[in-house]
């Protein structure tokens, strides 16, 4: 039965495979020390193409993770998807009967699902016929099994499996989603987060639009010049703060809110307007004001649209001359799609729980027209107690999260 008073909701655990480090350690001395993942992609051949460097994730073994669920069975994002999420239980400090005894959610965030895969399957079709593709590739693709295999992985019984399509923001939707099935009562936990693969479908789509930088992402510099594609996962373990101190948990934040809105105004293009209402949204929500947040993780892509419209929405929200720093993760990891938000959201948890403010690297010079303390190269020491993560895709969809230090008695709503 539903709970009347809605429920504080808690990080209790995460899970990091990123380009600049795999696991929560790796990933935070990463983020710390402004590191570039930056490499010549291999994960498809790039022969063609003028430039093609990316943000590949090396050295993932997911055999050390995946215990349960065959490794042929699971597609490359599968793989990120499942070895996070059983990162995040255990840095929970969660067993598996303890989760199948209660009500969850594994909610996952993509923009490609298994495109990677399925780009090697039209590959061999074109190249050898129909016949000579691999069934159980094929069976991989379905963008649903980046959560049914973390259910299956870890055995839940009473557990919704959702897999959320929303592009670029789809971490940030999947977090979300889990917070208010947690707040609401509707269940007792949620794995949620975000994963992908890097794969030659995305990287040609925004090469063909011109958004592909030669070399580096450089956000919120005056010679930027686009992304670069990036691969991972990020998944946290959110809770209940009843169950949490019921079992002495560890807690490393709090989630305080957040909001979605879906302008529709162009495929590509974002929109000054919806972004700032989103932003504003989210803090409503969390019951917090402008003057609250010590930074905001920006979606901050580094092409010159994106960097520009939501540098002004931040300045519309939050005072020309009162904007906290705005940070890009993606100046290091790259975009990492649908896990962007997700492994995002991880870093402002670290970032709250070791006093520090994460730089955006490559910066040589801060466009004008954007106007923000981007915290150049270097992080900075700090003690951020509320941090926004921006999430804004492709087609409108923005998706906007207010995280905060966890406090025994919450005072953001009073």
């Amino acid at each position: 039965m539903r709970s009347e008073a809605p429920h504080r909701v808690v990080v209790t655990g995460m899970g990091a495979i990123s380009s600049i480090g795999i696991g929560t350690a790796e990933f935070l001395t990463g983020l710390r020390s402004g590191r570039s993942a930056v490499r010549p992609i291999t994960a498809f051949d790039t022969e063609g193409f003028a430039h093609a460097m990316g943000c590949e994730v090396t050295g993932f073994a997911p055999e050390d993770h995946i215990r349960n669920v065959p490794l042929r069975t699971l597609g490359r994002a599968g793989q990120f998807s499942v070895s996070a999420a059983r990162m995040a239980v255990e840095d929970a400090g969660l067993e598996e009967a303890d989760l199948r005894a209660r009500r969850g959610l594994a909610a996952i965030g993509t923009t490609d699902g298994e495109a990677r895969d399925m780009d090697r399957l039209v590959e061999t079709e074109v190249l050898k016929g129909p016949e000579a593709m691999d069934p159980v590739v094929a069976e991989r693709v379905t963008a649903g099994r980046l959560s049914s295999a973390v259910a299956r992985e870890l055995g839940l019984r009473s557990v919704e499996a959702v897999t959320l399509p929303t592009a670029c923001a789809a971490g940030n939707y999947a977090i979300g989603y889990g917070y208010d099935a947690i707040r609401s009562g509707d269940v007792d936990y949620a794995l949620c987060g975000g994963a992908d693969a890097l794969c030659r479908k995305t990287f040609t789509g925004f090469y063909r639009i011109g958004t592909i930088a030669p070399e580096k992402c450089r956000p919120f510099d005056k010679d930027r010049q686009g992304i670069l594609t990036g691969e991972g996962a990020g998944v946290l373990v959110l809770e209940n703060l009843e169950s949490a101190r019921a079992r002495g948990a560890r807690i490393h934040a709090e989630v305080l809110g957040f909001a979605l809105n879906c302008d529709a105004h162009h495929p590509v293009a974002p929109d000054e307007d919806s972004v700032a209402d989103c932003m504003r949204l989210a803090l409503e929500n969390a019951g917090v004001g402008p003057g609250d947040v010590d930074f905001i993780s920006a979606h901050g892509t580094g092409t010159r649209a994106n960097d520009v419209t939501e540098a002004a929405a931040v300045r519309r929200v939050f005072g020309a001359d009162t904007a906290p720093r705005t940070i890009s993760m993606k100046s290091m990891l790259g975009h990492s799609m649908g896990a962007a938000s997700a492994l995002a959201s991880i870093g402002c948890v670290l970032a709250i729980v070791e006093g520090f403010i994460p730089p955006t690297i490559n910066h040589v010079e801060t466009d004008p027209e954007c106007g923000l303390d981007c915290v150049p190269n270097e992080a900075v020491a700090a003690k951020p107690r509320v941090v926004q993560n921006n999430g804004l895709a492709f087609g409108g969809n923005n998706a906007v999260l207010i995280l905060g230090t966890y406090e025994e008695e919450q005072t953001w709503h009073g």
